[in-house]
């Protein structure tokens, strides 16, 4: 790399110390020595005061990169781009058509190449130069960073897939330097993992998931950061389908004659399941003055809820909850059960018996 800059370095140095000798800006001195009838005398000619620093810049702000010379006297300084041996500027003149293109400078010491709306093409070793004999030279690379963009295509588009199988989420971005990719569920939920972990997060392109289950289901992001804002992100929904289950906490209830209850059943489906009560003649149970059927629904999740209100004798028996979508039905049972009024006895009273106490005689007397 020292070597093939070295070699870049000599053959723009020739051609630009050529087009100085050529342009109307020319130089007449040269350093070395000078002799005359009287004395001899030395000339340094211009110096490099200060290291010249590497620039990093966001793609469309403006660059400005910069060396220090010393002793500049009549000798020109031009700026050039090493990759493509073209010549940007001389002195206070701007030679390449390159509209973006400025120079200025600071008391002729300080000299300043501006770069507007830096394209990611610009990026590069860039040479400020004097034209001394031999060329007196610095390098500056210019470093274009990009921010995070999320390509359409192959990043995962909103998926669905049957609980068992597994799945590949991926995420594709471009920018420089190359972004990082992190997955995260919204709300900041955690992600269950195979192991039976649970993780706030998951780094990389490829988020796999062996043996999906409805856990899995909902919304993540895929978002990707390389330190140059803004940090982007792409909402991916993940759709887990399963036909649905039923769990029924107390498959036996009791209730007196007149008394209002509720049974409950809950259910897990997706694609979201149509639920609904029966009797034992399996006729639907509709919503009306005796009856109230509820449905409590989040996602995949169902609560369902039939309240009687003031049961009777004829209320009593077998209630079934169903449960069915796409890829199947289920049903669970809950049996309804008399359970007497407790009888009261009648109160009874007693007279009390009044108690007669005799005065005995006086046997003294």
């Amino acid at each position: 790399m020292i070597g093939k800059r070295t070699a870049t370095r000599s053959r723009v140095g020739a051609f630009l110390k050529l087009l100085l000798q050529l342009s109307p800006i020319a130089i007449a001195a040269v350093p070395g020595s000078v002799r005359n009838d009287n004395q001899s005398l030395t000339i340094e000619g211009p110096t490099f005061t200060e290291a010249i620093s590497n620039v990093t810049i966001p793609v469309g702000r403006e660059a400005v990169l910069s060396c220090v010379v010393e002793d500049l006297s009549m000798y020109k300084v031009a700026w050039l781009r090493v990759n493509t041996q073209t010549i940007l500027t001389i002195a206070n003149h701007v030679i390449t058509k390159n509209h973006r293109i400025g120079v200025t400078h600071s008391d002729h010491r300080t000299w300043y190449l501006h770069i507007r709306d830096v394209h990611e093409s610009d990026a590069g070793d860039y040479m400020c130069q004097i034209n001394t004999d031999p060329m007196k030279s610095q390098i500056v690379y210019l470093e274009v960073v990009v921010p995070p963009d999320i390509l359409d295509y192959p990043t995962s588009t909103d998926m669905v897939v049957r609980e068992g199988r597994n799945v590949t989420l991926k995420c594709a971005a471009t920018g420089t330097p190359n972004p990082n990719i992190t997955w995260r569920r919204e709300a900041s939920e955690l992600i269950p993992l195979n192991n039976g972990q649970e993780v706030i997060s998951v780094e990389g392109a490829f988020f796999n998931i062996t043996r999906v289950n409805r856990l899995h289901m909902g919304p993540y992001l895929c978002i990707a950061s390389n330190g140059v804002p803004p940090t982007v992100s792409k909402r991916i929904m993940l759709i887990v389908q399963f036909p649905p289950m039923i769990w029924i906490q107390n498959q036996l209830v009791g209730a007196q004659v007149g008394q209002e209850i509720t049974l409950e059943c809950l259910s897990e489906a997706f694609p979201k399941s149509v639920n609904y009560w029966t009797r034992d003649n399996d006729d639907i149970i509709a919503n009306s003055d005796k009856y109230e059927p509820v449905l409590l629904d989040n996602i995949y999740k169902m609560h369902m809820k039939l309240t009687i209100r003031t049961v009777g004798l004829g209320d009593y028996g077998t209630y079934k909850c169903i449960s069915k979508n796409s890829l199947g039905s289920t049903d669970g049972t809950i049996k309804l059960y008399h359970i007497p009024t407790p009888t009261t006895q009648p109160k009874t009273t007693s007279t009390p018996t009044p108690t007669v106490t005799r005065e005995q005689p006086n046997l003294t007397n």
